[in-house]
């Protein structure tokens, strides 16, 4: 990627004329305009406006209503300063190599409190003043499915993406994923759309969203993207980047990708796994210890570090209280069924992949592979504020040297270990996200908590609001 700075940024866009621009909004949407390259550039240094409406209304630009939004404090609805990101530099092939830069919101001099790069940036600071570095990777899992028109189906010669009007007059059964058929790990199954297939994997590559590992899941029409490891900040990026890239590339193939968690009944749901680790600053893994544990609590641990341990504490103590950031919609719980590979108990273990918490760790990697990875988010997750709060607590458990107070997969007892039930609504987890003691107010300040809160309150009003298929079916001549 190239490096550009505010001293050589004009001439890196001296042939272009304009210059995308994009910020992250609550629901972890990319957000943003074209600009004419004059004023981008004069803005490098001081910002310019960018309305706070984007904190203050939802996916699809309803107002949130009752209490506390995410926009400007006195309701006019000001506009926020928006600092382009030089370091996110990228073009994007698929719009004639156009530049884009990614966005972080302020407030006046202060940076807003919901702005999902703007709480990254603070956490990657706080850590390094205690000399670490947090790592991520995540896995997202998609469903594609054929873009109708209202008169049939398009196909990549005659691509008609118009699936909210097919929608409209058409139940949701009556979309078509690409393919038929459960085949994980296919190599037949790409082949029936693989200039989709492998335009995805190519142009990732192209705008610095590399994919590491790439494959069909079980499900119909089902991928797996794999991003690779990288620094917190930059692959929450590239998570927004790569759903994206996507979307657009699906319009030139007549495909629909889906990040639902939960698009279709009785399949397995899409999921959003996390790998997190923590490094010191010189890039050594701070999970791994030099030598085995000759006495570890359970052999899960033998070679996890001090610092690891806690670290896992941390966050098995946070997930019942952080739901709301790891599975963020009313359809990410429907995804929360046993048996298919969700996990609907807080529970961890070594290499246990039924877990919400696989520990990964010698003797089935190497030192410096030792990770936590993190089952419970779907493929809708938001990637800046899951990953904030993961080492948010993470980090509480290292700081306050918290124990782990929950034996892994191979120690409990069937009889006195059963393990904590999940949040299976949104509605339940947000009453432990709110509750006065809840752990998400310990790693939040009060405006974030009460922001988002709303925002997920307007989408359980809504959802309550809302007549489904299935009502209207089972009721419409029975009741």
């Amino acid at each position: 990627m190239t490096v550009v700075t505010a001293e050589n940024v004009a001439e890196i866009l001296e042939n272009d004329i304009m210059v995308k621009v994009a910020g992250v909004d609550a629901d972890g949407i990319l957000r943003g305009k074209i600009m004419i390259k004059s004023k981008f550039l004069s803005s490098v240094q001081s910002g310019f406006g960018f309305s706070s409406a984007v904190f203050g209304w939802d996916m699809h630009d309803m107002l949130y209503q009752g209490g506390v939004d995410c926009s400007a404090e006195d309701g006019t609805y000001a506009d926020f300063t928006a600092y382009p990101d030089l370091s996110s530099y990228r073009r994007l092939p698929w719009e004639d190599n156009i530049p884009l830069f990614l966005l972080t919101f302020f407030a006046g001099e202060k940076p807003v409190a919901v702005c999902p790069r703007g709480i990254l940036k603070d956490l990657t600071n706080r850590l390094c003043q205690q000399n670490f570095k947090a790592r991520a990777g995540v896995e997202l899992e998609f469903t594609n499915f054929q873009t109708p028109s209202e008169d049939g189906y398009s196909s990549s010669a005659n691509p008609r993406p118009n699936l909210a009007a097919f929608l409209a007059k058409n139940a949701p059964s009556a979309v078509r994923p690409l393919t038929e058929g459960m085949f994980g790990y296919s190599i037949t199954r790409p082949v029936a759309s693989k200039d989709y297939f492998y335009d995805i994997y190519k142009t990732a590559g192209e705008i610095s969203c590399d994919v590491e590992g790439w494959h069909t899941e079980s499900g119909p029409g089902v991928y797996e993207a794999a991003l690779a490891v990288k620094d917190v900040a930059e692959i929450a990026d590239r998570v927004s980047l790569f759903k994206l890239l996507t979307r657009c590339i699906g319009m030139k193939h007549g495909a629909t990708p889906c990040f639902m968690a939960k698009p279709l009944h009785g399949l397995p749901g899409n999921s959003g796994h996390i790998h997190i680790s923590l490094t010191d600053l010189e890039g050594n893994n701070a999970f791994a210890r030099a030598t085995p544990n000759p006495s570890p609590r359970w052999p899960d641990l033998e070679h996890v570090s001090d610092d690891g341990y806690h670290f896992l504490a941390g966050v098995i103590d946070a997930i019942p209280d952080i739901m709301p950031l790891l599975a963020p919609n009313v359809n990410s719980y429907k995804r929360f069924v046993e048996n298919f590979w969700a996990p609907v108990w807080l529970t961890w273990g070594l290499e246990d992949r039924m877990a919400s918490i696989r520990l990964i760790a010698p003797p089935t990697c190497k030192p410096g592979a030792t990770r936590l990875e993190i089952r419970t988010p779907g493929a809708d997750v938001h990637p800046h504020y899951a990953l904030s709060a993961l080492f948010l607590a993470g980090m509480r458990g290292i700081n306050e040297k918290l124990d782990i107070t929950v034996p892994p997969s191979s120690a409990r007892s069937e009889q006195n270990d059963k393990p904590q039930l999940l949040a299976n609504t949104l509605d339940k987890a947000l009453r432990r996200f709110t509750a006065p003691q809840s752990i998400a107010r310990k790693l939040f300040d009060a405006k974030f908590i009460e922001a988002y809160a709303a925002s997920r309150e307007h989408e359980l009003r809504l959802w309550r609001e809302a007549v489904t298929d299935w009502e209207f079916t089972r009721y419409v001549e029975t009741v």
